[in-house]
């Protein structure tokens, strides 16, 4: 039997796995600081279009109105359809659907405000409806706990998700906005684009009136909503240099990584999400390396407490030009020293003994110079007798001739980059 071809380097996928974690952790810890600036945005937009609508719808046609901090007119459409609100812009002449802006704005921060205290996927989001809203009563106390109700999406099961008071007050306006004079929200259809099938009319909490017609609101008009909203944030993507997107998936990295962060247990946070796998949801977490992040600033602390203080504060003018003072001194008449600032040599000046001292190529002949010196003075001394100075005569000449090799040796692995010069013509 021959071996197989395929090596298993080339089937094996786990680098491929840890490249898509740490793109996603990335997209994660770029997108958490900023989600409040997200927030903040969509919320004056909602409010500041709502404003501009009744104001508008308090003046007569042709007359200009003032709120949020800017003049429009009313524009005068005798042949408009419904209930719409035309206004033009007497700085730009342009006319504004401000039915349309109002409705849009609603829309994308109920969207936001929605995905970012749930974590839902999006088709879980828009299959909510009024029917959703479920009570329970604690056992213990008898205390009435508001749930959320998603239906089977992905992994064909239910849960229950509690329903915050910040998500109230959002799913609150959200019904206001739909139920109409009887108290009822409107039953309309939903089309399953997963499954290609029309779903049965319900009482969907995502849905919008278009051409007085109650229709439900689809992902790619989500997925706009939000697209328009990130637009008037003025975010930046640091990767790219352009405009900083939100997918709906990220809202559900964001709310774990923020949920297990903040103390809640990961085996909670599976049963929240809606995971099989615990292992898939903490791949959603994003990593933060808190734990070599404080270990690491405690071990400064401490080495900060056991050094004298003086260290760290400011250098007089005196000090800092004895310091710049100290890579002058360096330079020795055979080449450089590098001894750290304020140590004493401990060679006593004999710097061709001395490990730290740094040939320079241009004394190499100064060096061999004495080379030669050091060999006569050892054939002197040899010839009178003088045996401690022998000795200590061959340290220096050992010393030279590895001066002499460094010079050598740094000399030969030069390499002429033969950079290309500008041409004359």
């Amino acid at each position: 039997m021959v071996p197989c071809p395929i090596k298993e380097e080339e089937v094996n996928l786990r680098k491929n796995r840890r490249r898509r974690k740490a793109r996603m952790d990335a997209r994660t810890r770029e997108r958490l600081p900023v989600l409040p600036v997200l927030v903040r945005t969509v919320d004056e937009q909602r409010r500041t279009s709502q404003a501009l609508l009744a104001a508008a719808q308090q003046v007569a046609q042709g007359e200009p109105f003032t709120a949020a901090g800017q003049t429009l007119v009313r524009s005068i459409t005798p042949n408009a359809h419904g209930d719409k609100v035309w206004a033009d812009d007497p700085e730009t002449g342009k006319r504004r659907d401000l039915t349309h802006e109002e409705d849009y704005a609603f829309w994308t921060w109920a969207i936001v405000e929605v995905l970012r205290a749930t974590g839902v996927r999006i088709e879980e989001l828009l299959e909510l409806s009024h029917h959703s809203l479920v009570q329970y009563r604690l056992p213990t106390t008898g205390e009435i706990v508001p749930l959320l109700q998603i239906a089977p999406s992905k992994t064909d099961a239910e849960r229950m998700l509690v329903v915050s008071p910040e998500l109230a007050d959002v799913l609150s306006a959200i019904i206001s906005r739909l139920r109409q004079p009887a108290g009822a929200v409107p039953i309309v259809p939903a089309y399953d684009r997963h499954e290609c099938v029309w779903a049965k009319p319900a009482p969907l909490l995502f849905q919008r009136s278009i051409a007085r017609e109650q229709r439900a609101i689809g992902e790619w008009v989500a997925r706009r909503m939000l697209n328009m909203g990130l637009a008037k944030t003025g975010l930046i993507d640091p990767a790219t240099g352009g405009p900083l997107l939100f997918t709906p998936h990220d809202f559900r990295r964001l709310f774990l990584t923020d949920a297990i962060l903040n103390g809640l247990p990961p085996h909670i946070a599976q049963v929240i999400a809606g995971h099989k796998d615990i292992n898939v949801t903490l791949n959603y977490k994003a990593v933060y390396p808190d734990e070599a992040i404080l270990a690491h600033l405690a071990f400064l602390s401490r080495r900060r407490a056991l050094r004298p203080t003086d260290e760290y504060r400011v250098p007089t003018d005196e000090e800092w030009q004895e310091f710049l003072g100290h890579f002058e001194m360096r330079k020795v008449a055979t080449g450089t020293c590098g001894r750290a600032f304020g140590t004493p040599c401990i060679h006593e000046h004999s710097c061709l003994r001395c490990p730290l001292h740094w040939p320079s190529p241009e004394q190499r002949d100064r060096i061999a110079e004495i080379r030669d010196n050091l060999e006569a003075r050892i054939v002197e001394a040899e010839r009178e007798g003088w045996v401690g100075e022998v000795e200590g005569l061959k340290v220096s000449l050992a010393g030279a001739e590895d001066k002499l090799a460094q010079i050598d040796r740094r000399s030969s692995t030069t390499v002429d980059l033969n950079p290309p010069t500008r041409s004359t013509r």
